[in-house]
């Protein structure tokens, strides 16, 4: 799930516990673990709520300062129903950390994350793009996303959407601004040179 960064401390303290989305269908269950920049969150309830329904106690919940804040902030369509989702931070890690960190790599670990990246890239309408974009990242830590998609040749949108691929394989990771090479990224970029 995205979140905006204003909310991401609140999120990680378990401060901010609710999140109201206008959507089509719910994007959301109940019983399931998000990904979120602040953490993996655990989802409690996914209900649907009508937007004068939401109490200044919710708003609160969901780190706005009062119920019209929050009703204002909604995006999306007037007419889209509201899903009102209960969250909080889960109490273990994110396993990509664990994995982004894990640099003791042999022939084997080096073939299977050729193999998922060669699937990356075939899958693409872009083209080749892994080893490239992990080239960029290693050559350009902390630079920005926007920055480094147009170095690229490409869009920032689907580029960062990409980044965030090498990233659920462990190769890298965020920053405040940009991306670095894992430990794993920068262990397989050397065994592959």
């Amino acid at each position: 799930m995205l979140f905006e960064k204003r909310f991401w401390s609140g999120i990680a303290d378990g401060t901010v516990t609710v999140t109201f989305r206008r959507w089509k269908r719910p994007q959301a269950v109940a019983g399931r673990s998000y990904r979120t920049a602040a953490g993996i969150i655990d989802v409690h309830a996914v209900s649907l709520v009508e937007p004068r329904s939401i109490t200044d106690d919710d708003a609160r919940a969901a780190g706005y300062p009062d119920a019209a804040s929050l009703v204002s902030d909604l995006r999306g369509e007037p007419g889209e129903l509201v899903h009102r989702v209960e969250f909080s931070p889960a109490d273990r890690p994110d396993p990509r950390a664990a994995l982004a960190a894990d640099a003791e790599l042999d022939g084997d670990d080096v073939a299977a994350i050729t193999r998922r990246l060669d699937r990356l890239d075939r899958a693409s309408s872009w083209g080749p793009w892994t080893r490239p974009t992990l080239e960029l990242i290693a050559a350009n830590p902390a630079r920005r996303a926007g920055d480094l998609a147009g170095m690229a040749g490409r869009e920032r949108d689907p580029f960062k959407l990409d980044v965030r691929k090498l990233k659920n394989l462990g190769l890298t990771e965020s920053l405040d601004v940009g991306y670095r090479l894992s430990p794993r990224g920068r262990a397989y970029l050397d065994a592959t040179r």
